[in-house]
């Protein structure tokens, strides 16, 4: 197959979670024959070196009180520039991860069928950032989906939710996964005191980062790293026990993880109206051999039998209710690993890019 790949509006620097996986795809596409081009639509990065391999199709954001015309001027310009290239390369199928639609983006479709890979519930992602963007994605979105030639969920709750399934486009469910190959893994620490270790994102409210902070100060004896925040919306004083590292990469960012007793996953997730989620952050961890906690339905680690893994619900009181089973899960996880052989088959990415492949060509065949 001749593949393109499409990531539309965000910059996609290789150390990223996103660039991490694209790059993971792509290369396991590859390794087994497929001739893949990565194509990228975004807003100027702030360092072009770091991005995924590919065709960058950049526009700038333009601030001030008509900044958001002419920001949108620039988005579609960058996108009718994507498109001619994309069609010169005469794909036999076209990959393209779900984002808000922009003009022209449609034009795609006329060129090869498209997979759309769908990894959030975006209507109610959308009406979190506030009424304008809420009804630009509900009047735009069914011209991506209704207009696919297929989808790829990254959860079972998302091939079944309404707002996706009313669109009647075959479909099928292949988790985030990570390289296990060239990803490290790490004896375990035993600290004192015992480290947790959460990863997010700047922004994403469903993190509930803050419920981290009520954690720390309930339990002393802890001792909580979040990478990827330089501040926590609301608090101006942090306890002692609680560090932000911000954005890492390469040997820093690996250094947060090796010292990591145990890790946390995303813990509002009921903000987005969602109960599962396969998050890359978690499967980061759990090939690195860290025991984690689960605030979700995880969708490979839900229900797997080990001890070193702790599931909690995914509710507003969470960390309320359930932080002394947290506090005491982390303290057990001290000298403790979560084996390769306990997890390959569950986020292994040479598993589940084959059976990404298998519904690609299968939707090739169905065109013909």
């Amino acid at each position: 197959m001749r593949i393109a790949y499409i990531s539309l509006h965000w910059p996609r620097p290789v150390t990223s979670s996103i660039g991490k996986k694209i790059t993971q795809q792509t290369s396991a596409w590859r390794e087994v024959g497929h001739d893949v081009k990565f194509f990228s639509h975004m807003h100027t990065p702030e360092n072009p070196d770091s991005l995924v391999e590919g065709s960058h199709f950049i526009y700038k954001i333009i601030k001030g009180r008509l900044g958001g015309l002419g920001t949108e001027i620039n988005r579609s310009k960058a996108v009718a520039g994507l498109i001619q290239p994309v069609a010169a390369y005469h794909p036999d199928i076209i990959y393209l991860r779900w984002a808000m639609y922009v003009y022209p983006v449609k034009r795609l479709f006329r060129i090869a069928p498209v997979v759309v890979e769908i990894n959030t519930h975006d209507v109610r992602e959308h009406q979190l950032l506030g009424a304008a963007h809420n009804l630009y994605n509900r009047l735009t979105r069914s011209i991506i989906l209704g207009g696919a030639a297929g989808h790829v969920y990254a959860t079972n709750e998302l091939m079944t939710l309404p707002d996706f399934s009313k669109y009647r486009r075959p479909g099928v469910v292949v988790t985030n996964s990570v390289d296990l190959n060239t990803t490290p893994f790490y004896p375990a620490p035993k600290n004192t005191p015992p480290h947790l270790v959460f990863i997010g994102t700047p922004g994403m409210v469903w993190h509930g980062v803050d419920k981290l902070v009520d954690l720390a100060k309930a339990y002393p004896d802890l001792a909580i790293d979040i990478v990827g925040l330089n501040e926590i919306e609301g608090f101006t004083e942090l306890p002692g026990n609680l560090a932000l590292h911000g954005f890492l990469e390469g040997s820093a960012y690996e250094a947060v993880l090796a010292n990591a007793d145990a890790a946390i996953g995303t813990l509002s997730l009921h903000v987005k109206g969602m109960q599962e989620a396969a998050t890359l952050k978690i499967r980061d961890c759990a090939a690195r051999g860290i025991p984690c906690i689960l605030p979700y339905l995880d969708a490979d680690f839900t229900g797997i039998n080990s001890t070193l893994f702790l599931q909690i619900p995914n509710t507003i009181d969470n960390i309320s209710t359930y932080g002394q089973a947290i506090h005491d899960f982390v303290i057990r996880a001290r000298g403790k690993r979560v084996t390769r052989e306990m997890v390959n088959d569950r986020i292994d990415s040479q598993v589940k890019e084959t059976q990404r492949l298998d519904f690609l060509q299968k939707i090739i065949e169905s065109q013909c």
